[in-house]
């Protein structure tokens, strides 16, 4: 059962295809971990077993017709407790939402179930997702897979958690400003940023909807794939062939490269070292317009997110974490002249970021410059909560300024990510790349 519950959502869609694993013992033995665990209520907000063996049975019948609906038809998934579910609490961290129960299905649940996921339950996040750290002392703080004292990054906290521990074989979660890429690299997963606006966002709790956006964490590129295929409601990428040789790939060093901890740096050599054994070739260089849009951070960001939550906020500000109450609340002091004159420069920043980079197949970076940092010591150490706080999103918020799509994969290194960039709307190029990457570092 323990070699079961390593496996990736592909290798259990293909052990149900030829080997007749039973989609039931497969959600079965998931919700048994969970529910064992000694970190299960500190992943999962709640499980939906009720909901995931019907799933799963309804998975085990088509599979006995020979009608699957598809390689990961009976497989299970986590989803990230911003994912509305009907009949199901959806509060998203927070304890504005608590009790929140939505009448439907979030479309991107739909449309996983339609292609036969099986939805395990939902799990723990930043409150109201506007941290990358992962701390949460109002719901839960899921735990790092390397270590127990650490965070495990945010906002998608549990849901890296859920496939890192082994009681989730893949989650589905939401990136604004790295919220997928952050905790699936700091549990040595694989993480898809999507493109904004491409998949959808009806019946997601929201935080900034210009930048929120909806991708995988998983055990392989594959499984990435697989995942953003039944969301995007199109064909499966063909990942066969691809290779690095003979890429070129853009080393980003404006920004992505001060205040750098040694063991990111190392992680990030060490996969360029390997590209370049492989044939990739790899050039070093700075985006100014990079530079310029991280200045609009501190007014894009809150601004929105403050504006989409402002009332739900002030009606009731001591329900939440103070360090996030009161990064909503500088949202409040941003102008409407400043916020709407951000966003001509952003569209700005982001043609000349296409032009310069056009010549690359991809723009790579560390995922993030530091390690995750300890719980106890954020909770009692503003100013290293602070600082903190601010680097772990710092390069990925660059994908999310730029409109990038982005894939993270593990480095070799713990709780090291290695960065991949390409423009907008090339998920399928990216995992492409992301694939041949992956079959060099391994």
């Amino acid at each position: 059962m323990t070699d079961l519950l390593k496996k990736t959502m592909c290798e259990l869609g293909r052990a149900i295809e030829t080997e007749g694993l039973d989609p039931v013992d497969i959600t079965s033995a998931y919700l048994d971990a969970a529910e064992s665990h000694p970190n299960g209520t500190r992943i999962y907000a709640r499980l939906t077993k009720d909901r995931a063996l019907a799933e799963a049975q309804a998975a085990s019948s088509r599979a006995k017709l020979g009608v699957r609906r598809g390689l990961l038809d009976g497989v299970p998934v986590s989803w990230k407790d911003l994912f509305d579910t009907a009949g199901t609490a959806t509060e998203a961290g927070s304890a504005l939402l608590k009790g929140r129960v939505p009448a439907h299905d979030a479309e991107m649940v739909c449309r996983a179930s339609s292609a036969g996921l099986v939805g395990l339950g939902k799990t723990h996040m930043s409150e109201l997702a506007f941290s990358g750290l992962g701390l949460n002392p109002i719901t839960a703080t899921p735990p790092c897979i390397n270590d127990a004292g650490a965070v495990s990054g945010g906002s998608s906290s549990g849901a890296a958690a859920s496939v890192a521990f082994n009681v989730a074989p893949g989650a589905i979660g939401s990136d604004t400003g790295g919220s997928v890429r952050i905790p699936a690299a700091w549990n040595d997963l694989v993480g898809l940023k999507t493109t904004a606006a491409r998949l959808s966002l009806k019946g997601t709790v929201p935080l900034a909807a210009s930048f929120d956006t909806v991708g995988p964490l998983v055990k392989s590129v594959e499984d990435a794939a697989h995942v953003f295929a039944i969301l995007d409601g199109a064909p499966v990428v063909d990942l066969r062939g691809a290779e690095v040789k003979g890429k070129r790939f853009l080393i980003l060093e404006s920004v992505a490269f001060d205040d750098i901890r040694a063991e990111p740096l190392a992680g990030f050599q060490s996969v360029v070292a390997r590209l370049q054994d492989a044939g990739a070739i790899i050039e070093r260089g700075t985006v100014k317009s990079v530079e310029q849009a991280m200045e609009l951070s501190a007014t894009l960001f809150p601004a929105e997110a403050y504006a989409e939550w402002r009332d739900e906020i002030e009606a009731n500000p001591n329900a939440m974490f103070k360090p996030i109450l009161e990064r909503f609340r500088a949202g409040g002091a941003v102008s409407a002249v400043d916020f709407i004159s951000g966003w001509q420069k952003l569209r700005q920043y982001r043609a000349e970021y296409l032009a310069q980079t056009a010549g690359y197949d991809a723009v790579i970076l560390p995922t993030a410059p530091i390690l995750p940092p300890n719980v106890e010591r954020l909770l009692s150490d503003n100013e290293y909560y602070v600082t903190e706080n601010l680097l772990a999103l710092r390069n990925t918020r660059i994908g999310n300024l730029m409109g990038l799509t982005g894939l993270t994969l593990p480095t070799g290194v713990p709780s090291c990510g290695f960065l991949i960039q390409t423009a907008p709307n090339t998920e399928e190029k990216l995992l492409r790349l992301g694939s041949a990457c992956e079959s060099v570092l391994a």
